[in-house]
């Protein structure tokens, strides 16, 4: 996200520290914490040598599309969400890795501790970022939000051997836009006596729910900076967007935000998909794949202490055209056959015949395992079959991924351009 380049030169300095001295952060008390480059750090951590050539996470294949990719790699033009196959023509000479889940979701546990060390006040954002309320914790650790910024930096690179970028500020939007413009591996304090002259200068994409669309509408009528929509009277402002997103981006415009850091972050959705190689008809295929994401999807929600009332099945085919699908259970569920069940019926009654790129299973509605009382299956005991997947999932933990697998999945599996799992809804 990082704007810097946005703001003029002595303008970006000013919120830096200048010979060890911070701006004033009285009554800042909003952390936005962001790590550089997640994936491709943790790749660089286990793998030095690779730590002066530009790497890049995602999908190796043709269709496969970029998670991460480190700075080097980001000065030929390759970004997060991009084609593996455009990043490969921008950047040839780069190191391509496949992504492993599971060890980002192990150093983001880590770095959420780090964070929970420190406050209890932090709400995880996805694996790699999140704001932190420090203000009822500055007299405890004798620190200014600055200072908890500096060792928040410091612990994490101790720990982790991987590098944050943090913003300092009254408020978590101006945290937010203040950690993207010090990237990577730097920290920004925004006063709460500055906050207009930091936002101002900013162009109207700066402002949270402004996205292309929005931007180039505004530009159309001459808003090009935040400050040209904070001068703009707001019922000008309504006839031109809409009343709620006016009012929206008319107070963030002011510097205004009280949203509150929410410690408890409840995920909505947990799930997987894939792109495969080439495009695939066969309906046994489908359904194989189906089970090995049903697998993982409930595994996830085992691993979480979590249960979820409806499975989703997404499908897109060939020419790009994308359905979805759902069913919702009688009782929530984290048994991969059930989850699998589902999505198998919802594949061979409600999804046409064609050749498939990606197929993707989901568990939507979620609630805490405990939370609603015994869970029934309908043609087998619950009991043995979550039984049974518990010691499947401790193995896993010891052994590996493969320790234990469905029958039906030892057998040859189509070529996959790379697993994706998006970040939590």
């Amino acid at each position: 996200m990082g704007r810097s380049g946005n703001l003029p030169r002595g303008l970006v300095d000013r919120f830096r520290a200048r010979d060890g001295v911070w701006p004033d952060d009285t009554g800042c008390p909003m952390l936005h914490v962001d790590m550089d480059a997640f994936y491709a750090s943790v790749e660089i951590r286990e793998r030095p040598e690779l730590a002066s050539v530009p790497v890049v996470v995602g999908g190796v294949g043709g269709r496969g599309v970029v998670c991460s990719a480190n700075y080097l790699a980001r000065e030929y033009g390759v970004r997060s969400a991009m084609p593996t196959a455009h990043a490969r023509r921008l950047a040839p000479h780069a190191v391509f890795l496949p992504p492993q889940f599971s060890l980002y979701s192990e150093t983001s546990r880590g770095v959420m501790a780090i964070f929970r060390d420190i406050t209890p006040l932090v709400e995880p954002l996805s694996l790699d970022e999140a704001f932190l309320d420090v203000g009822g914790a500055l007299r405890r650790l004798g620190l200014t939000s600055a200072g908890v910024g500096e060792l928040v930096r410091e612990r994490v690179y101790e720990a982790h051997q991987i590098t944050c970028s943090v913003g300092v500020g009254p408020t978590k939007f101006l945290a937010k836009l203040a950690s993207g413009m010090c990237k990577p591996d730097g920290m920004m304090v925004v006063p709460r006596g500055a906050v207009l002259d930091f936002l101002h200068p900013l162009p109207v994409s700066a402002l949270w729910g402004v996205g292309a669309k929005t931007a180039a509408r505004l530009e159309q009528v001459g808003l090009e900076t935040v400050a040209d929509v904070a001068a703009t009277p707001l019922p000008r402002l309504r006839r031109m967007i809409g009343v709620a997103l006016a009012e929206h981006l008319h107070a963030l415009s002011q510097g205004h935000d009280d949203r509150k850091v929410v410690p408890e972050y409840r995920e909505k959705s947990v799930g997987a998909e894939e792109t495969f190689e080439v495009d695939h008809y066969d309906r046994s295929l489908l359904r194989r794949e189906l089970l090995r994401l049903a697998e993982r999807s409930a595994g996830s929600l085992r691993a979480k202490g979590l249960r979820g009332r409806t499975v989703s099945i997404k499908v897109r085919f060939s020419d790009f055209t994308t359905i979805t699908r759902s069913r919702t259970l009688s009782v929530p569920t984290d048994v991969t056959q059930e989850v699998y069940r589902t999505a198998a019926e919802l594949l061979e009654t409600q999804v046409p015949e064609g050749a498939v790129r990606l197929i993707g299973v989901r568990v939507e509605q979620l609630i805490e395992s405990d939370a609603d009382g015994e869970q029934l299956m309908f043609d087998a005991p619950e009991r043995g079959w979550r039984e049974a997947e518990q010691a499947a999932d401790q193995a896993r933990s010891r052994f590996g991924n493969l320790a234990i697998r469905p029958a039906s999945l030892l057998g040859a599996t189509p070529e996959r351009s790379g697993e994706f799992e998006p970040k939590p809804e």
